[in-house]
C-alpha cells in the first residue's frame, strides 16, 4: 500500500514512520515542514507547508497515496492564539487540502485531532459528546475535524491528548520536561485541577495505523491511552518510574493563576471504549505507557530538550 504521513517530523507522525519502517509491505511517503529530522530509512521525504495551500496536495497526488495519516498541525496553543490566521491556514485549510487530495485519489484518511475541542467542564468525554472549543487552537482543530469528515468520503478523525514519548528529534513534551528537570534536581510545577488523558506516541501510532489500514471505520474515535489522571499524579508516576524525586513535583492550580497565556480546559479527558472494542492495539493504562516510555528513553538516550 502507498501510505503517506503528514507531520512526520512530529512525535506521533515520526513514530508512525518508524513503525512503517518495520513493515516492508508499504511504500511510504513522509511529509513535514523543513528538513527531515527522522532517522534514515526506506521512506521518501517531501518538504511541505500545510499553511501554503498547495504543496501537501501536490505531494500526495504525485505519490498516488492510497491511505493518509494526517498528523500535521500547528499544536502550540499559545502560538495559535497569537496568530489565529496562521492557525486557520494550517489546521483548517491544510486539513481541507489533505482531505480534497484524498477524495481525488480515492484514498482513506485518518485525521488527528485533540481533546481540547471540549471545554473541559464535564469530562471525560465520549465521541458523541458535543464539542465546545474555547481557544483559537481548539476552534481550528474542531473546524479541521469537520473539513476532513465533509471532504474525504473514506475518513476517520482520531482524537489524541498530551502526546509524549522517547523520540529525541521531535518537539519536547511535558513528560520529557518532567524527566529532564527532575534529573537535574529542579522542581516541576503540575496542575492538580486539570484531569487529562495521555497518549504514548508509539502506542498511539500503532492504533492509528491499524485503524487506517485494517479497518473501514468512519467518523470520530478517541485514540489516546486508557486512563484519566491529574497532572500531579502523572508527574509523580513519571518520577517513580524513572527513580526520581516525587517531592520535587509542586502542585499548583491552573484555575487560580496565569502560568500560561491561554487557559487550558480543566477536565478534557477522553473515554476510549470505542477504540478498545475495535482495535487489537488496545489503549494502555498509564503504568504500561510509562514502562514503554522509560524503555524508549533509555534506548534513545533521553536527549530531548526541556520544554517551555
Amino acid at each position: 500500500m502507498r501510505l503517506a504521513v503528514t507531520g512526520a517530523n512530529g512525535l506521533l507522525g515520526g513514530e508512525a514512520i518508524a513503525a512503517l519502517e518495520r513493515d516492508a509491505g508499504h511504500e511510504v511517503l513522509a511529509l513535514g515542514r523543513g528538513r527531515c529530522r527522522l532517522a534514515p530509512g526506506r521512506y521518501r521525504w517531501a518538504e511541505v507547508d500545510l499553511g501554503d495551500g498547495s504543496t501537501t496536495a501536490a505531494a500526495l497526488l504525485a505519490f498516488r497515496a492510497e491511505a493518509v495519516l494526517h498528523a500535521g498541525a500547528l499544536t502550540d496553543v499559545d502560538a495559535c492564539e497569537r496568530d489565529p490566521a496562521r492557525a486557520w491556514r494550517v489546521n483548517v485549510d491544510g486539513t481541507a487540502e489533505v482531505a480534497r487530495a484524498c477524495a481525488a485519489l480515492g484514498a482513506r484518511l485518518l485525521a488527528l485531532s485533540t481533546d481540547y475541542v471540549f471545554d473541559g467542564r464535564d469530562g471525560p468525554y465520549g465521541e458523541d459528546d458535543l464539542p465546545n472549543p474555547q481557544s483559537v487552537y481548539a476552534r481550528t482543530k474542531r473546524c479541521g475535524e469537520e473539513a476532513a469528515l465533509l471532504l474525504a468520503p473514506d475518513c476517520a478523525v482520531g482524537r489524541v491528548a498530551v502526546v509524549f514519548g522517547g523520540h529525541p528529534r521531535a518537539r519536547p513534551t511535558y513528560a520529557a520536561t518532567v524527566v529532564d528537570r527532575l534529573s537535574r534536581g529542579e522542581p516541576v510545577q503540575a496542575f492538580s485541577d486539570q484531569r487529562i488523558s495521555t497518549t504514548l506516541a508509539s502506542a498511539g501510532a500503532e492504533r492509528c495505523l491499524e485503524l487506517l489500514v485494517q479497518h473501514r471505520y468512519r467518523g470520530i474515535i478517541h485514540l489516546c491511552d486508557a486512563e484519566v489522571v491529574d497532572r500531579v499524579d502523572l508527574a509523580r508516576r513519571i518520577a517513580r518510574r524513572f527513580g526520581l524525586r516525587e517531592d520535587l513535583v509542586v502542585p499548583v492550580r491552573a484555575a487560580e493563576g496565569a502560568l500560561l497565556p491561554v487557559r487550558r480546559p480543566l477536565r478534557p479527558g477522553l473515554t476510549v471504549d470505542r477504540a478498545a472494542a475495535l482495535l487489537a492495539a488496545k489503549p494502555l493504562r498509564l503504568d504500561e505507557a510509562l514502562e514503554r516510555f522509560h524503555a524508549e528513553w533509555a534506548e534513545r538516550g533521553g536527549s530531548q530538550r526541556p520544554s517551555q
